[in-house]
């Protein structure tokens, strides 16, 4: 047990975090976190679900027609500030600032796509421009004339400061991502347009979304909300319920000294580091919704690509739709306990071939009540059905069948830090994958009685890591919980399907606006 100081208790009480949440994280330091045990990546038919035209049409029908029964909402993960986007910018003004810039600079060639080069060649095409261009006209200056006397530092500080643009320090979500003439939308503004379209309420009038964002950028981001919406609910005829949640305190995990004991600052309090995407799992819960669409916030498309993604959202909304009617109609009959033998079958390989259950071996000895019980506990687990895409080398976790502490096998979502990449069947068998992750997940998050589940308890807290960092000089260990669509769903059902890599257009740099999916 950690020795803890008055004041350490009272820093606890402050974040809401027990003395025993600090001891647990302080010995996960001390023994680390297990690599993933991969046993084979899903492939199609072997994991992952493709589906025919037909089949298609019939999932996207069923949406349409059975949404009216659900309660649906669209989260969006909108946290993370954008100053990333912007690496090589941010680079650039520190290598030329006070720098002759040479003359053939933007007359390279084969420029590169993520170049700075490719930067300013493009510029005029980002949906920002015109902001930019009327931020140095403020301050006396022509662009054009910039541009072609190579003051491009000025440009980008422009662009990237706070007596700017101050791009660098603002979140994607309030980025403008695309132009439509003389127009152009913030990223958050486009994730308002899908939601018009398939996270509307039974009777049609209203769209609900939920972001969760820094708690330096809530007031910003709501004011931009208030500025925008009313525009959308006069074009789509509906009224938005917005909320929002920020990373809670009590998320936070401890930092630990290369020796695994608290690390403090220099006053001597003790460091606590925001536990990572996965503790948006605590949001996620709080919003006790029925259906619930996932999709990471720079991850849009310009109006004339989203017909395929609304198809393609409704094709997973549906299937999931279709398998969960199943599922409730299962679970009921296993709660009466009433079950012949042969509804017993049918269930099971309803489990194994559409769930994607791992049924054991030794599920064949069971008795009547023991298989009753054991397909009650499987069945009766939130759902999600996930998007995966062809992996034409984009970064993202892939989809695998692995095996668990508890010898148990499911399929997860599994990162790159989370193999162990010196065992070669390990490697071998994470560079056979043949789809990732896109971030496209629609969720069901209530049992057959309508009762939210404590999505907490899904969690496999051996699937985070542990990363070195540094505070004041000194270096630290710090810890990320499990990803919330990694270990923090490890034990949900989980439903792979193929999806076109249409339906997956990140922006990870700024570059990434100028790629023909974002024009």
């Amino acid at each position: 047990m950690t020795t803890l100081t008055t004041a350490d208790k009272q820093q606890l009480e402050s974040l809401g975090i027990s003395a025993e949440q600090v001891d647990n994280q302080l010995n996960q330091f001390k023994k680390g976190f297990a690599f993933s045990d991969l046993i084979a990546p899903a492939t199609i038919g072997k994991g992952i679900v493709r589906f025919d035209e037909n089949e298609i049409e019939g999932l996207v029908r069923q949406f349409d027609e059975d949404k009216k029964y659900y309660d649906i909402i669209k989260f969006v993960p909108a946290s993370g500030a954008a100053s990333r986007m912007f690496k090589n910018l941010y680079s650039f003004v520190e290598e030329y600032k006070n720098q002759t810039i040479p003359a053939d600079f933007l007359r390279k060639e084969k420029i590169k796509p993520d170049s700075v080069e490719n930067f300013f060649m493009g510029i005029h095409d980002f949906a920002f421009f015109e902001d930019l261009k009327n931020t140095l006209e403020a301050k006396g200056k022509d662009i054009e004339k910039m541009l072609k006397n190579n003051e491009l530092v000025e440009i980008a500080e422009a662009l990237l400061n706070a007596d700017g643009m101050n791009y660098g320090s603002l979140p994607k979500a309030l980025l403008k991502f695309h132009k439509y003439g003389d127009d152009a939308r913030l990223a958050m503004e486009e994730h308002l347009v899908e939601a018009a379209e398939y996270s509307k309420s039974a009777d049609g009038k209203t769209a609900q979304l939920h972001f969760t964002v820094s708690q330096e950028h809530l007031d910003i981001f709501k004011k931009m909300v208030e500025v925008v919406i009313s525009k959308y609910e006069k074009l789509f005829g509906i009224q938005y319920v917005i909320t929002f949640s920020v990373q809670k305190p009590s998320t936070d995990t401890i930092a630990a000294t290369m020796d695994n004991e608290p690390f403090r600052d220099k006053n001597g309090k003790l460091v606590f580091r925001p536990g990572g995407h996965g503790a948006l799992i605590q949001n996620l819960n709080d919003l006790h919704k029925e259906i619930i669409f996932i999709k990471n916030i720079d991850n849009v498309v310009p109006d004339k690509l989203k017909p395929t993604t609304y198809k393609y959202k409704k094709v997973l909304g549906g299937y999931l739709f279709r398998l969960q009617q199943q599922q409730f109609e299962y679970l009921e009959m296993l709660d009466a306990g009433d079950v012949t033998n042969a509804e017993l079958d049918e269930i099971t390989a309803f489990a194994k071939d559409k769930l994607m259950i791992d049924i054991p071996d030794f599920f064949s000895t069971y008795n009547e009540i023991e298989k009753i019980d054991f397909l009650y506990s499987k069945l009766n687990r939130p759902m999600r059905v996930c998007g995966m895409v062809k992996n034409e080398g984009e970064p993202g976790g892939g989809p695998y069948f692995t095996r668990n502490s508890s010898d148990e096998i499911s399929l997860q979502i599994v990162e790159s830090s989370q193999i162990d990449h010196k065992n070669e069947k390990q490697e071998a068998m994470f560079r056979s994958s043949t789809h990732f992750n896109p971030v496209d997940l629609v969720c069901a998050t209530q049992d057959f009685k309508g009762n939210s589940f404590n999505l907490p308890d899904y969690v496999d807290p051996e699937t985070g890591f542990i990363s070195l960092k540094s505070k004041d000089g000194k270096d630290l260990k710090a810890m990320e919980l499990p990803g919330l669509w990694n270990g923090a769903m490890a034990d949900w059902i989980t439903i792979f399907v193929e999806v076109p890599i249409l339906t997956f257009n990140p922006v990870k740099t700024v570059n990434d606006l100028l790629r023909e999916t974002h024009q």
